[in-house]
């Protein structure tokens, strides 16, 4: 562990680590040195001025050892009651080493289901900060005693990200057996290179091999990390693959970023704001210094962040429909000036049956490439709602789109299920998801008004039948 006086600038930093980093994967025991060396290396953090979150795997893998079981169970009922036994242990041991170094920690269990609705979600949030604000270190898991698959985040990397976005970190630390990411699993590559900075996920994904990385314990691998680095870049958080084998690295890695953004700001001769590090050549700058890199790829944050309540929509909220826009409205969407907003003059269809408030995904249908027919449409200015009834009224069906929509039910039942089928479809047409919103109305009321020009709902001060609307790159 290093001694030496550090510059830093302290930060909020989440620290995930995989069932492999905390349990032998064949014998199931505490891996009690690596553990150990985490709680060092938080500390040190601590004592550096940082907040510390960690977010820990291992419930499923310690209640195997407990109940001397050889492999991890298919059945969920299993997985589940494993989880449950070994939880407690877990955290257990955790507090018993942060004890040593006089520590306090607080566990939070979460599944996508705790985070789906807002006040609950800002709940989670302030009670994360708060306990940072306390001097704390919050241990985070999937509460995979209850989790089933549509609540579940799918692993704990996409859990820490998530994490990460809530409370706005400045780092997040993805700890696994590996010191980066490689364009092929370097323990049976030889020729496997190591991507030492990353801009772009979408970019990097047609560069390296993911299939194969992971270990018979944990739900993850390379492509769980590549999900969640995009997750916490789009949110404005500096994303580190490093190897969980020698935890203190973290340090030698905030203190080499924290050198280079001091460096830019000396080179520069200004009395300038730290810059950050998206906005740094870290190439040229590292040139002049000439430091020493410590192990790891980072993932260069999103230049402008998204917002909270688009990141809490795109990534907490589990869809529960789909709405599919023609490729002008995907196009307006694109655009940050379009602040999310789609007007139902770009909707083709509805799939599934979904609530008022309700998140859903937002689908583009276009034709393969090769294929042609389709004519891109733009969105219509749609700022002026005058003369609304007559622009209804030109509708066959008005009536019974203004009696739909002027109802108070916003709960949609099976039986309403084939009034929002998509009609005009083709096999020649594809549909894709490029996003994700918050739908104004249900479904039944979108697939009424799909495709005009203009309308207003009686009791509705919104003629956007999606907000909030997340358009992934």
């Amino acid at each position: 562990m290093r001694t030496s006086k550090q510059r830093t600038l302290s930060g909020t930093i989440v620290i995930k680590l995989g069932t492999s980093s905390i349990v032998h994967e064949e014998t199931h025991q505490p891996l009690l040195s690596i553990l150990s060396s985490v709680v060092e290396t938080v500390v040190h953090l601590r004592s550096l001025g940082h907040k510390v979150v960690l977010v820990s795997s291992g419930a499923i893998g310690v209640g195997l050892r407990t109940m001397a079981m050889p492999q991890r169970p298919k059945s969920l009922s299993k997985k589940q009651a494993l989880s449950a036994i070994g939880q407690g242990r877990l955290i257990a041991l955790w507090d018993n080493l942060f004890g040593q170094f006089d520590q306090r920690t607080a566990q939070i269990l979460l599944t996508r289901g705790d985070i789906s609705e807002r006040t609950r979600y800002l709940n989670a949030v302030n009670t994360i900060r708060e306990l940072l604000s306390m001097g704390v270190v919050p241990i985070v898991n999937e509460n995979d005693t209850i989790s089933v698959s549509e609540i579940k985040f799918g692993d704990n990397d996409t859990l820490s990200a998530i994490t990460s976005s809530m409370i706005h970190a400045d780092y997040l630390f993805l700890l696994t057996d590996v010191d980066g990411l490689y364009t092929a699993n370097p323990r049976k590559d030889p020729a496997a290179r190591k991507i030492d900075v990353v801009t772009s996920v979408a970019d990097i994904r047609a560069q390296v091999s993911t299939s194969t990385l992971g270990s018979s314990l944990g739900t993850g691998g390379m492509e769980t990390k590549l999900i969640a680095a995009e997750i916490a870049t789009g949110a404005g958080v500096t994303t580190v693959i490093t190897s969980s084998k020698q935890p203190s690295t973290i340090i030698d890695i905030i203190d080499y970023y924290t050198q280079l953004r001091v460096q830019s700001v000396t080179s520069s001769g200004t009395a300038s704001p730290m810059p950050k590090l998206q906005t740094i050549d870290l190439d040229r700058v590292n040139a002049t210094l000439n430091l020493p890199r410590p192990p790891h790829t980072v993932f260069k944050p999103a230049a402008v962040p998204m917002r909270d309540l688009k990141a809490w929509t795109s990534h907490t909220l589990y869809p529960a429909g789909g709405i599919i826009i023609d490729s002008g409205a995907y196009a307006v969407l694109s655009r940050r000036e379009s602040g999310g907003r789609l007007l139902p003059a770009g909707v083709l269809g509805v799939r599934g049956s979904f609530a008022s408030g309700q998140a859903v995904r937002i689908l583009v249908r276009s034709l393969p490439e090769g294929v042609s027919g389709e004519k891109p449409t733009t969105l219509p200015d749609c700022k002026d709602s005058g003369n609304v009834i007559a622009s209804l009224s030109r509708s066959s069906s008005s009536s019974s789109i203004i009696d739909d929509l002027e109802s108070d039910t916003q709960t949609i039942m099976d039986d309403d299920f084939h009034a929002t089928k998509e009609v005009e479809e083709s096999d020649a047409w594809e549909v894709r998801e490029v996003g994700r919103g918050l739908a104004n109305y249900n479904s039944v009321q979108i697939s009424r008004v799909k495709g005009l020009n203009r309308y207003l709902l009686g009791y509705a001060d919104t003629e956007y039948v999606v907000e909030n609307i997340t358009i992934r790159g």
